[in-house]
């Protein structure tokens, strides 16, 4: 169908201090990027889109009511691997070990507690999509969440920001940006429209998610983070419209796969072409639906293999936490006490009876705060973005 596209105004540009190339110094105006009011919009479909998007309707609720409703340890497992691939677009990218020590509360790396902190933005963002509208406050309140980790950026998080930003190009003014977004005095009424939009029921879903996503994006509400808030929306937007109940569908290993095709979409939904952004959107959401539901069979398999190669003894330390494992991947040593119900002593004896037999991996050697990780599960998360991204290479 046809959609508006942004409009594009010049307007003066002042720059707060001289730096960098000559057309840095000497750059005196730009051209922002005004996205049209969309909460009245109305997004029909028809051929291949209209198809796209009920594959991906089916694919998410087969996901949902297969794996999703008796795996309950799938539901972490995918909100987990949604917020570090989101993350990885942003090139923030721990790695598994450092984030599982970011994950049991150890000493971890900047990186390890941003992408900790995505986890716990989507994941608020979700429950509270789940009960109620998705409000502007939400949209803040997730921000102050997600730049909590950064004392320097959590000092301007939670609110819109007041000044004038850019995608790409300098890192000194707007030169050669790949886009300028509205300027600041805009921002707030564009957010409340785009807010109607969100919580409007008589949309397609994938559309309304697809669309309302490259719209956060276009506004880019925030000085930074919007990569993340964005696409964690999507998320919100499935919960919110009740297509998802307990799994989160890890779309951006779609997007991390190839980012060029990702932003190109976006860049062309400013364009005016939400069509191909909603086709993508939704195909994306069949690959990665179909990929979760194989790592969900993968995932159910490890306790059985677990106990083939342990061989624990019935109602033993070792048998509590291989029942645990799936549900709790990472963990310490009062975790794994408080799950094995025994000693201090009876537990590390079975701590490290299941690390020989590679089971678990130490991620940490503190004495103070020793950290240990289902490594099965830790490759589960690897193969499941790897899968994803073979899917999306080879069709999307």
């Amino acid at each position: 169908m046809k959609w508006p596209p942004h409009r594009v105004e010049p307007r003066p540009w002042v720059a707060r201090k001289r730096q960098g190339t000559r057309a840095d110094r000497t750059l005196d105006s730009i051209e922002v990027s005004i996205p049209p009011h969309i909460a009245e919009l109305d997004f029909e479909s028809t051929g291949s889109v209209a198809r796209a998007q009920e594959e991906a309707v089916i694919a998410v609720a087969r996901l949902e009511a297969g794996f999703g409703a008796y795996l309950a340890p799938l539901a972490d497992f995918l909100l987990r691997s949604e917020s570090v691939a989101s993350s990885k677009i942003e090139h923030i990218d721990a790695g598994w070990r450092a984030f599982g020590r970011a994950l049991a509360g150890a000493k971890a790396s900047d990186e390890a507690r941003s992408q900790l902190a995505a986890v716990r933005t989507l994941a608020t963002m979700v429950d509270t999509a789940s009960g109620g509208p998705i409000t502007l406050d939400t949209l803040l309140a997730a921000h102050r969440t997600l730049m909590a980790p950064d004392y320097y950026t959590a000092r301007d998080s939670g609110r819109l920001r007041d000044v004038q930003n850019w995608i790409g190009g300098s890192d000194f003014t707007p030169v050669d940006a790949l886009c300028v977004p509205p300027p600041p005095e805009l921002v707030p009424e564009l957010m409340d429209d785009l807010m109607v939009f969100v919580n409007r029921t008589d949309l397609p879903i994938i559309a309304q998610a697809a669309i309302a996503h490259a719209q956060f994006e276009s506004i880019h509400p925030f000085t930074d983070g919007n990569g993340r808030i964005g696409r964690a929306l999507i998320s919100a937007i499935l919960r919110r419209r009740k297509l998802t109940h307990r799994v989160t569908v890890p779309l951006a290993s779609v997007m991390l796969a190839d980012t060029h095709r990702y932003f190109g979409y976006l860049n062309g939904y400013r364009a005016g072409r939400a069509d191909d952004l909603v086709e993508y959107t939704a195909r994306a959401a069949v690959h990665s639906s179909g990929a979760a539901e194989e790592s969900a069979r993968s995932l159910s398999e490890l306790p059985r293999r677990w106990k083939d190669v342990a061989r624990p003894r019935a109602n033993s330390a070792d048998e509590a936490l291989i029942a645990s494992l799936l549900d709790t991947p990472i963990l310490n040593a009062d975790l794994a006490q408080s799950i094995t119900g025994t000693t201090e002593a009876s537990t590390y004896r079975a701590l490290d009876r299941l690390t020989g037999a590679g089971i678990l991996d130490v991620l940490s050697e503190s004495k103070r705060n020793r950290v240990w990780a289902a490594v099965d599960v830790l490759a589960e998360l690897d193969a499941l973005s790897t899968a994803i991204g073979k899917r999306t290479l080879s069709d999307l």
